[in-house]
């Protein structure tokens, strides 16, 4: 999926031998090569330029044959489909990254400095005092902004949402009868990690969150945007305060999630879950329809449709509940003794 020009803008085209000589790639094919935008290289397409950093060499669908371009280190160079240009380099997601400093650049909402009056906002709309609304963003009908909200450059908010006091969204879509209580932060960079010449490095984030229609989140949680894919929650789904959404988390419809809720990047959870208090999910789990998970939870694989879990590291809840009698009883026998 390209970048949003929403939320991003290009600056692009660049050559492809201009992007070796910023990132010191080695390459021996054509240069002239036209480089538009970046991409994940499951879903990069003609004029873009994609990474691979695994750990073994890609399986089929790992890399779009339709890419332009991808930043690969020399033990995979070979492996990459045919039409695809190898760009070897030691750190390919740094390399990436390199790369789209030219190509693609964050619409900040610092730069409307002096924006006094809002734009694309319905005349049913009502914009608090201390309100910011960046360049593009979109307001729906009867929508209400609260007081010190910052809408980032081109968010897109539907009619008759609340956003609180103090929130602020950016890189987001955002359907009907949505609310965003005060101080919550949707859209932030997620927790992205890289390694970079000179130790850990910030990894760029360029893709979006989604709210449907009738999502509530609560005060003070947050919901990072996708690396390249978006963040979705679902159709009234209901967010406590205090939660954590980390990127290229897909959340369903009619989710429960009680506060302090931890949720690890590329999670997908089902319709109708429910999750207690200070559940945590590890990175890339699934979780079934109407699966039920009990507080403080700590999920490390998959959660069939319909279970309900407990404990840590998370199992069925009767098993679970067993283990504890029986940790129980050897504590009360200790005692006798």
């Amino acid at each position: 999926m390209a970048v949003d020009s929403r939320f991003y803008e290009h600056l692009g085209p660049v050559s492809l031998s201009e992007i070796v000589t910023l990132t010191g790639a080695s390459y021996s094919g054509n240069g002239v090569v036209q480089i538009m935008d970046v991409a994940a290289s499951r879903s990069a397409g003609r004029g873009e330029v994609c990474y691979y950093e695994g750990t073994k060499p890609p399986a089929p669908g790992d890399i779009n044959p339709e890419a332009s371009a991808c930043f690969v280190t020399q033990k995979f160079a070979d492996a990459l489909p045919e039409s695809v240009a190898a760009l070897i380099v030691a750190l390919p997601r740094y390399a990436h990254y390199i790369a789209s400093r030219s190509l693609v650049r964050y619409r900040n909402w610092s730069e409307q400095a002096g924006q006094t009056e809002p734009t694309n906002v319905h005349e049913s709309a009502k914009v608090s005092p201390g309100a910011v609304i960046g360049a593009g963003a979109a307001i729906g009908d009867r929508t209400i902004i609260g007081p010190n909200a910052v809408i980032g450059p081109g968010v897109q908010i539907g009619r008759d949402c609340e956003i609180g006091a103090n929130a602020s969204i950016q890189s987001a879509l955002i359907g009907n009868y949505v609310k965003v209580y005060s101080g919550a932060r949707i859209g932030e960079s997620g927790f992205g990690v890289m390694p970079g010449p000179d130790g850990a490095t910030d990894a760029p984030q360029f893709g979006r969150v989604i709210l449907q229609d009738h999502v509530t989140v609560g005060s003070n949680s947050c919901v990072d945007r996708g690396a390249f894919d978006d963040t979705i929650i679902g159709e009234h789904t209901k967010i406590d305060n205090l939660c954590q959404i980390a990127h290229n988390v897909v959340v369903g419809r009619n989710v429960l999630m009680a506060s302090f809720a931890g949720i690890s990047g590329t999670v997908t959870i089902g319709d109708g879950v429910m999750l207690g208090g200070r559940v945590g999910i590890a990175d890339h789990v699934q979780v079934g329809d109407g699966a039920q998970i009990a507080a403080s939870a700590g999920v490390f694989r998959e959660i069939p449709a319909g279970e309900t879990w407990g404990g840590t590291p998370a199992k069925p809840l009767r098993q679970w509940m067993k283990e504890i009698a029986w940790i129980n009883r050897q504590v009360e026998s200790g005692k006798k003794k």
